[in-house]
């Protein structure tokens, strides 16, 4: 796969396959860059890698469904517990490989905005979760 357009991710969280209601996923990494600049710098500043971070941020389908798998069932539930919870993120929804990596880690639930929208809006509900530990790739 060299370029393709985003059709079908795979986005599971605490073991919930959701990705029948996403409607957009970023999984973004960065790190700190703390400065090592020193009199042999050469004039220039000089800057080093530091402590990782991520942030998960989905927009689903809002689903009000009595069900573990639908969209509110599931995120209140990740949210009310207050634990930190698995994910796992994939380009597509085919299986992992050397063109599908799988993103895995854990999130911290610390905001569910369960309704929200105006009149003739689609039912939407947006999270932003700090991953926790370290984000692994894996081609199989």
């Amino acid at each position: 796969m060299a370029t393709y357009v985003i059709t079908a991710q795979y986005v599971s969280i605490n073991s919930v396959n959701l990705s029948s209601y996403v409607r957009s996923c970023t999984l973004e990494m960065n790190a700190d860059t703390p400065e090592f600049t020193s009199m042999g710098s050469s004039g220039a500043r000089e800057y080093k890698q530091g402590l990782k971070a991520g942030t998960l941020n989905v927009e689903f389908n809002q689903d009000f469904a009595n069900s573990s798998s639908a969209t509110d069932q599931a995120l209140w539930g990740m949210w009310n517990t207050g634990t930190n919870v698995a994910f796992e993120i994939r380009a597509t929804s085919a299986s992992v490989g050397t063109t599908n990596p799988k993103y895995t880690g854990s999130v911290v639930p610390v905001n569910y905005p369960a309704v929200g929208g105006a009149v003739g809006d689609a039912a939407t509900v947006s999270i932003s979760w700090p991953t926790s530990g370290a984000i692994a790739r894996a081609t199989s």
